[in-house]
């Protein structure tokens, strides 16, 4: 699963991993970031998210990359926005109203770009990784940001052998293990939620845990 796989399920709309609304979890446990109205939020793997548009609502300056160009033009496009583009060294900046989306791959970022970045917001990109690439996301992640940047982290939780991924089960160890070195890890929220997502029991899913990760830097 690469670059190849997402643009192609953009490109077909295969997008079910797409939320229409705004993620509940992001509502509920942002100000536990503790971060002020101004400060400088990365989305990594953004794709067209609304929760985007909640984060500059907040006063949120909104920085995210997402691969898919499709992607890109619907969320400014959907929204009535029309943004400024520039193209620099192999990838294209898109803005709009205070939110900056980078067509361009997560593994090009260099922490020059992280400048001014104050906590990042990860619903749907460590879980759209295979566990092979999952090491290196969370390593040039913890590279780019300044250590005093806190993440809130949203994850799944399920046997893996019961359905394939994506999005993949990532379970609370191997958060600690990617990320265990260099933040503080805390888990702030969890629950089984397979009752609310009839398209998962129908894949075979006999538990669904939805966790809520707030990592910070270590005391």
């Amino acid at each position: 699963m690469d670059k190849a796989f997402w643009l192609e399920r953009w490109e077909r709309n295969q997008i079910g991993f797409h939320e229409e609304e705004v993620n509940s979890h992001l509502q509920a446990f942002w100000s536990r970031m503790r971060l002020p109205a101004g400060s400088r939020i990365f989305v990594p793997l953004c794709g067209k998210s609304r929760d985007l548009l909640w984060l500059r609502a907040q006063g949120h300056e909104v920085f995210g990359v997402e691969w898919s160009a499709v992607a890109v033009r619907d969320f400014f496009s959907e929204h009535g926005l029309v943004p400024e583009t520039i193209e620099e060294d192999g990838y294209e900046d898109w803005s709009a109203d205070g939110v900056v989306l980078r067509c361009g791959d997560f593994f090009d970022l260099n922490p020059g770009d992280m400048e001014g970045v104050a906590g990042v917001y990860d619903r749907a990109s460590l879980i759209a990784l295979p566990p092979d690439a999952r090491p290196a996301y969370a390593e040039h992640l913890v590279e780019l940001l300044p250590l005093a940047a806190p993440l809130l982290l949203i994850t799944l939780e399920y046997e893996q052998d019961e359905m394939s991924g994506p999005p993949f089960s990532v379970t609370e160890a191997e958060v600690r293990a990617l990320f265990g070195h260099a933040r503080a890890v805390d888990l702030i929220y969890q629950r089984d939620v397979l009752a609310e997502h009839g398209k998962f029991r129908e894949r075979g899913l006999n538990r669904l845990h939805e966790k809520v990760y707030l990592l910070e830097a270590p005391l």
